[in-house]
């Protein structure tokens, strides 16, 4: 193998340490696990939903993807102008006053997008989900205001647009750790985790984040939490002759679902704890100052009884840096 590993294990947790050697230049051609070649960003025009288009932008320049934006309204907010073509240039302009801050070093000219209204809306989430189909779109970036906790049961467009999207959701958050400049529009991505859970949607969203990695040959943390307090053998390893213990076993699984390639671009660190899905991701993420947490959504997480919410829910509520979010939903 092509690179060194280290076991560390504690009563509670499992890391392997996984380092490329050596690690190749920035500018050498990699192969893409994922292709993005279009964007679309829902912005309700305020300066806070905005901070959605700074990642858009700086996404749409690496991937060389159309760029989307999408205003939704539950009411027709153009009352006034009945022309469709003066109705036209007057979104635009809209348009282009909430992308010229989040341009950084690129034009208007180099910038590939397109704007899209829809008034009258019955829901923002639903109609974001549609949109997302109609225009075939390979990812969704949003912002997501931090609720408060009496409002949480409630949910949110961002949760509601993570369960249903045909596509990858990236939600960013006020007061979290940036790794898209808000001068220059560069993108500084030094630390992924990868929540892992061995299911199809995990599988996408490990992918698109070793994508990212390797672009920006950024440390990649791969995370398995096992739901058990650590005396049993979780059912994954139950079906394994494997002599070793859940962590070992685990970690190994962990492992294998690596691409053999991608060990030649990234430095990998797997982990392998024990507790609440949602905890262990949090803390996890705020200990080691990770930039971007990527987590997959498989259809028994989104339990419709749960009042308390998923475990993505509260990652997405909690966490101290942008989430992408996986799934395969089923729009309404």
């Amino acid at each position: 193998m092509p690179f060194s590993a280290l076991y560390q294990q504690t009563s509670l947790e499992l890391t392997v340490f996984c380092r490329a050697q050596p690690l190749p230049s920035r500018h050498t051609e990699v192969a893409k696990l994922i292709q993005v070649k279009r964007i679309l960003c829902p912005t309700d025009l305020s300066n806070e939903s905005d901070e959605a288009l700074r990642y858009a932008v700086a996404l749409a320049r690496i991937y060389e993807a159309k760029l989307f934006l999408l205003h939704c309204s539950e009411q027709d907010s153009f009352t006034e102008e009945k022309d469709e073509e003066k109705l036209k240039i007057q979104m635009n302009r809209l348009f282009i006053e909430s992308l010229v801050p989040h341009l950084g070093l690129v034009t208007m000219n180099e910038l590939d997008w397109h704007g899209l209204l829809r008034n009258n809306v019955n829901h923002i989430g639903n109609t974001i989900v549609r949109e997302a189909v109609v225009q075939k779109v390979d990812l969704i970036v949003m912002r997501s205001r931090r609720r408060p906790r009496a409002a949480v049961l409630l949910g949110s467009t961002a949760e509601t647009v993570c369960r249903s999207a045909p596509c990858p959701v990236l939600v960013t958050h006020p007061l979290e750790r940036e790794w898209v400049s808000m001068s220059s529009g560069e993108i500084d991505l030094n630390r992924v985790l990868i929540a892992h859970d061995f299911s199809r949607d995990s599988e996408t969203a490990m992918n698109f984040g070793i994508s990212l990695a390797q672009e920006y040959q950024a440390e990649v943390h791969l995370l398995h939490v096992l739901a058990t307090d650590g005396h049993e053998e979780p059912e994954l390893a139950w079906s394994s002759s494997s002599t070793g213990n859940a962590y070992t076993f685990t970690a190994r699984k962990l492992q294998e679902t690596l691409p053999k390639e991608v060990c030649l671009w990234c430095n990998f660190i797997n982990v392998v704890r024990c507790g609440k899905v949602h905890e262990e991701i949090l803390t996890y993420a705020k200990d080691h100052e990770i930039d971007l947490i990527c987590i997959g959504v498989s259809g028994s997480d989104w339990p419709l009884d749960n009042l308390l919410g998923s475990n993505v829910d509260r990652v997405l509520r909690e966490a101290p840096c942008p989430v992408l979010v996986a799934g395969y939903g089923k729009p309404s």
